[in-house]
C-alpha cells in the first residue's frame, strides 16, 4: 500500500488531531508494515503519538475500526487515545510505547516477556461486540471440511506474531502492536503462531515447542490438533509465498515447514517432556 505523509493530508485533518494533540512540531513514518495508508509518530505540545488511519472510499477503513475496538480489549497492547473523522480521513491515535523489538533468539533474556504476554493474550476471551471470522473460517481453503472443535476457539487472537509486531518497553514487558488481524481462535494460536518465528530466529522445533509448552493453552491443547494447525500453517503460507509474494516469506514459510515436519515425525514426544 502507498503511504501518505502526514504533510499530505488535508490541513482539516491535521487541525483535527491537534485539537487533541496540540501543535504538531514533527511526524516520522513508520518503517516498518504495509497496511496502513498513514502510519506515522506523531510529535506534539502534548506528547507523542502513533497515529494511523485512511480514507473514507478506502476498502479497507472499516480494518481500522475493528482494530481500535480490539486494541481497546486486548491485554499487552497500547492504548487508544482518541479517533478522528475530518475531511475524508479516519485516523487513530495510539499510546507511543518507547522501546526496542524483542530478541526471540536462543538464550534471549527477552523470551521470558513474551511468555508472559502470550500467557495473557490466551486467557482473554473474544469481545462477542465484534463481529470477525474466526480463524478456522478465514483459513477454510486449507483445511478439512470437517474442520476439528479443537479449532473452533474463541479466544481473542492476535494472529500476527511477527517480531515487529512486538515491542520490549522494558527488561520483562513485551507489547503486541497492530491488533489489524485480530480474530476469534483457539486460546492457543498465537503462541503456535510463534512458533515458526522463533524456530526463524534461530531455535530448534523442540526448543521452540519447549517455549510453548510454558504457556497453560498450549500445553492443554490436544497435540493431534497441533499437529494439524502446523499442518494448516505450512499450507498456507506456502499457498501465500507463491500468490502473495514478499521478501519475508521464504524464511518463514520454511520454517513453519519444519515445525510442521517436526510433529508429524512425532518430535512432539519430545517437546512434551520439555528440554
Amino acid at each position: 500500500m502507498d503511504r501518505i505523509e502526514w504533510h499530505d493530508l488535508p490541513a482539516e485533518t491535521r487541525a483535527a488531531v491537534e485539537r487533541y494533540m496540540g501543535p504538531v512540531d514533527d511526524a516520522r513514518t513508520a518503517p516498518h508494515g504495509v497496511m496502513s495508508r498513514l502510519a506515522c509518530t506523531v510529535d506534539a505540545r502534548t506528547g507523542r503519538a502513533f497515529v494511523k488511519g485512511t480514507r473514507h472510499d478506502d476498502p479497507q477503513a472499516w480494518v481500522y475500526r475493528h482494530e481500535a475496538k480490539a486494541t481497546q480489549l486486548a491485554p499487552r497492547a497500547p492504548r487508544v487515545l482518541w479517533e478522528v473523522d475530518a475531511c475524508g480521513w479516519q485516523l487513530y491515535g495510539y499510546e507511543y510505547i518507547e522501546g526496542r523489538y524483542p530478541d526471540l533468539s536462543p538464550g534471549s533474556d527477552d523470551l521470558a516477556a513474551l511468555v508472559h504476554t502470550l500467557t495473557a493474550v490466551s486467557r482473554t476471551p473474544w469481545p462477542e461486540t465484534l463481529n470477525k471470522k474466526p480463524l478456522h473460517t478465514r483459513w477454510a481453503e486449507f483445511l478439512p471440511e470437517d474442520v476439528a472443535s479443537g479449532l473452533r476457539g474463541r479466544a481473542l487472537a492476535h494472529t500476527d506474531m511477527s517480531p515487529h509486531n512486538m515491542l520490549m518497553k522494558d527488561a520483562d514487558e513485551l507489547f503486541l502492536l497492530d491488533w489489524a488481524l485480530a480474530c476469534p481462535a483457539p486460546a492457543w494460536a498465537d503462541t503456535a503462531l510463534t512458533i515458526p518465528r522463533l524456530i526463524s530466529a534461530g531455535h530448534t522445533p523442540m526448543q521452540a515447542e519447549a517455549i510453548a509448552w510454558e504457556i497453560p493453552a498450549y500445553r492443554a491443547a490436544a497435540p493431534d490438533t497441533l499437529t494439524l494447525f502446523a499442518r494448516t500453517v505450512h499450507t498456507a503460507w506456502e499457498a501465500w509465498e507463491r500468490t502473495r509474494p514478499m521478501p519475508h516469506r521464504a524464511a518463514l514459510t520454511a520454517a513453519a515447514r519444519t515445525w510442521a515436519t517436526h510433529r508429524e515425525e512425532g518430535g512432539l514426544d519430545a517437546a512434551v517432556d520439555g528440554p
